[in-house]
């Protein structure tokens, strides 16, 4: 079957790479791939410490998704040599102060409630594990579940994958689904069987797909996030990822295997592009706070990102019609909800139902006057 996938960040490349390995001509189209979120993200596979109260709705998804995480990059490293950036050792979750333990101690019953596996542990016992931490925290909680894969190596991963499966890429920008058509900027056209909107927030810059009103309801949510240098007499700086709160603030240091680590990640809706002062003076006054090895490290970059919320910040996922499948909206989530994303979708092109109830993911859910 003839697909055309909208988009080239983490979940287009990944649903590309899955119908590929399933027998289908697959062509990606994105004018600047790995531009978008996925440069940006931090990566962490967390469907434990990324639960945020009364989102019950996104528990299984989070919890599934890490699950098939395996597969996914199972899959992706049968068709490449590059590799993934997928490390399983884990994350602590660590307090600052009492306050903090407070918060940490109430999010652990929540996630334990939930079902999820985490562990209290002695801030004693984080520092034998992780001798960068602060001597002065006041409450830790290992997550041994929790994982990370650096998107930019990941989707590097993911386009080679995809090129030896025999995946086409355009570099252009589809403006308008005309029919079985792509109608791209440079005028030129795309024939496809199937056609997977993947694109993020520029999913509802495309044209003709939909009647009435666009029924997404897509949002802009910038993150601002660092990239550090660590010196050779601290490496490595933490092996684990490290989240916290600072003052309710919360921080995360993510380890890279190319002696980096990852700082964010702050969340506004200013409209703002670029990285902001105040974010990265947070970002790295709070990961001191916790590792105070931060401060003697090489600032290599800082970006902002913009994160494709919704209104519930629940993803965007179904079949809109016989032709069209939307896979987008997936927030602060979207490297986790990956996995998950390509499964689905590639169960919902092949006519199966999908391993998963997506029901609350309708793309058609906020479109104006509709009930369900």
């Amino acid at each position: 079957m003839r697909v055309a996938i909208i988009g080239a960040g983490t979940i287009g490349l990944s649903t590309a790479v899955t119908l590929a390995a399933a027998g289908h001509q697959v062509t990606v189209i994105d004018p600047q791939p790995v531009s978008g979120a996925t440069y940006h993200a931090g990566g962490m596979l967390a469907p434990a410490a990324e639960v945020v109260y009364q989102q019950d709705p996104l528990f299984p998804l989070m919890q599934a998704a890490g699950q098939w995480y395996p597969e996914l990059v199972q899959l992706v490293e049968q068709h490449t040599d590059v590799p993934t950036g997928h490390q399983l050792q884990g994350t602590l979750v660590v307090a600052a102060d009492r306050a903090d333990a407070q918060h940490l101690s109430e999010l652990m019953d929540y996630q334990v409630a939930h079902g999820m596996s985490v562990e209290r542990i002695t801030t004693r016992e984080a520092r034998k594990e992780e001798p960068a931490l602060s001597p002065r925290l006041a409450g830790a909680v290992s997550i041994p579940g929790d994982h990370q894969v650096f998107p930019r190596q990941f989707s590097a991963a993911m386009q080679d994958a995809a090129r030896n499966l025999g995946v086409r890429f355009v570099e252009d920008t589809a403006v308008e689904i005309s029919g079985t058509s792509v109608v791209l900027e440079s005028g030129d056209t795309l024939e496809a069987e199937q056609i997977v909107l993947a694109n993020g927030l520029g999913a509802a810059a495309v044209r003709g797909w939909y009647e009435g009103e666009m029924p997404l309801q897509l949002r802009p949510v910038y993150g601002d996030i660092l990239r550090l240098s660590v010196p050779k007499h601290l490496r490595p700086l933490v092996t684990k990822v490290i989240r916290g709160f600072v003052e309710d603030r919360p921080i995360y240091v993510i380890p890279r295997a190319d002696d980096t680590v990852a700082i964010g990640a702050t969340s506004r809706e200013d409209g703002r592009a670029e990285p902001r002062v105040s974010g990265v003076y947070d970002l790295l006054r709070d990961a001191i706070r916790v590792v105070p090895g931060v401060e003697e490290c090489d600032l290599l970059e800082a970006t902002a990102g913009a994160r494709p919320g919704t209104p519930d910040d629940l993803p965007y996922l179904g079949r809109i019609n016989d032709r069209i499948v939307v896979s987008t909206g997936y927030f602060r989530h979207g490297i986790l909800l990956t996995s998950l994303a390509a499964k689905v979708t590639g169960e919902i092109i092949e006519g199966e139902q999908p391993s998963i109830d997506i029901e609350a993911c309708s793309p058609l859910r906020h479109k104006k006057g509709n009930k369900s």
